[in-house]
């Protein structure tokens, strides 16, 4: 299995970049996590995005599903549609939007669900944040990639997580801004989980252009013997 990282950043974009996005390649089969701005360029410059096996949303925010409002038109002038897999959020306008257009088949998850997606697994598991959210477990000739989405801490998460190859983490935070009431793990927190949960190596994702990125790689690597940063355009083996 190989992750190509297509957009780190949330909120927003730091310049030239692109918000939530990354694609799992399970020989033919090909899931596309999150879809935020800036996203459906990138993915277009490795393949034709009408070619996706589906579409699997952590929430409805908008800087993890803004380029949906553009790829349907894209769909619209191939003739194409593709799934989409999401937690039911009613107060989402990108959810009426993608509910309401016949070239998407949109399917509510909740945790505990379990999916058949070509020649992949893909759990579905709790998160917490603001609005309805979940995390993927997506699993595959012996290899699993876990993708925590948005989230704080959660006790769920070492247990659904357990023996990742590869943890994508939510650390936006570094410790010292950290709060329990807040939408995002630290990354430290990130590295803490993916010890726990005994993940083969931890990517932290979600980086806020307002925090250092650098810093955060250092805290989490005083926690994880195998750490990296997403950086977009990279292709990582799972």
């Amino acid at each position: 299995m190989k992750l190509h990282v297509l957009g780190v950043s949330g909120p927003f974009p730091e310049s030239n970049g692109a918000t939530s996005g990354y694609l799992a390649e399970a020989g033919d089969t090909l899931l596309q996590l999150d879809f935020g701005s800036g996203v459906l360029a990138r993915l277009t410059a490795l393949m034709p995005p009408e070619s996706l096996t589906a579409i699997l949303l952590s929430h409805w925010h908008y800087d993890h599903t803004a380029d949906l409002t553009v790829l349907l038109y894209r769909l619209a002038a191939a003739g194409k549609t593709l799934q989409v897999f999401a937690p039911a959020d009613p107060s989402s306008p990108i959810r009426e939007i993608v509910a309401a257009a016949p070239c998407f088949r949109l399917t509510d998850v909740s945790p505990g669900d379990v999916l058949s997606l070509g020649s992949c697994t893909v759990r579905v598991g709790e998160a917490r944040h603001p609005v309805p959210a979940v995390g993927y477990r997506i699993e595959s000739e012996g290899r699993t990639l876990g993708y925590t989405g948005d989230t704080n801490t959660l006790p769920s998460l070492e247990s659904f997580f357990r023996g990742s190859s590869l943890l994508l983490a939510d650390g936006l935070f570094p410790s010292e801004n950290w709060a329990e009431n807040l939408p995002h793990l630290s990354a430290a927190l990130a590295a803490d989980l993916a010890s726990a949960c005994g993940a083969g190596q931890l990517v932290l994702t979600h980086l806020n252009p307002v925090f250092e990125p650098r810093m955060l790689l250092r805290e989490a690597q005083s926690r994880h013997p195998n750490v990296s940063l997403a950086v977009p355009g990279t292709t990582l083996d799972v």
